[in-house]
C-alpha cells in the first residue's frame, strides 16, 4: 500500500486514538482495528479482545477477517510495528459483530442507513432527495 500524499493520521472518537493510513492508490483510508475494537469494546486489553473476536468469526464461517491487512503503525512508544487494518467497509462489518454498548450507536445507525437505501431502491426518488439535501448542506 502506498504511503500517499496524504499523512497517516490519528482520528479520535470518544477522546481515544484511532491510527489510520490513507492509500492513494486505492483510495480508502484504513483503520487499526485493535484500536476501533478497544474503544468499542472496552477492553483492558483490545488485541486479546480482537484475537477471540477474529477466531470467533472465523468459526462463524465469516470471511471478513480475511479482508485484513497489516501496515507498519506507530505505537504508543513511538516505534512502528505491523497492525492488522481494514477499510471501511470492513470496520463497519466488524463493529457489527462487538457485542457491546459502545459498539450500540454504531450498529443502530447502519440499521437505519440500510434501511434508508433499501427504501430509496424501492423509491429513487428519496435517493434524488436525499443527495440534493446533502448538497445544499455542505453549500
Amino acid at each position: 500500500m502506498n504511503q500517499g500524499t496524504k499523512p497517516n493520521t490519528i482520528a479520535l472518537f470518544d477522546g481515544q486514538q484511532i491510527r489510520r493510513h490513507w492509500d492513494d492508490d486505492k483510495e480508502l483510508w484504513y483503520f487499526s482495528v485493535v484500536d476501533i475494537v478497544g474503544v468499542l469494546s472496552g477492553s483492558i486489553d483490545p488485541r486479546k479482545y480482537w484475537n477471540k473476536l477474529s477466531q470467533r468469526l472465523r468459526e462463524e464461517g465469516s470471511e471478513v477477517v480475511t479482508k485484513c491487512h497489516q501496515l507498519k503503525m506507530q505505537a504508543s512508544d513511538g516505534k512502528y510495528y505491523l497492525t492488522d487494518v481494514a477499510d471501511t467497509e470492513t470496520m463497519l462489518r466488524f463493529i457489527q459483530s462487538i457485542p457491546s454498548p459502545n459498539a450500540e450507536p454504531f450498529k443502530l445507525w447502519l440499521a437505519r442507513v440500510g434501511y434508508e437505501r433499501l427504501e430509496e431502491t424501492a423509491n429513487p426518488e428519496l435517493a434524488i432527495n436525499r443527495a440534493l439535501k446533502t448538497y445544499l448542506l455542505k453549500g
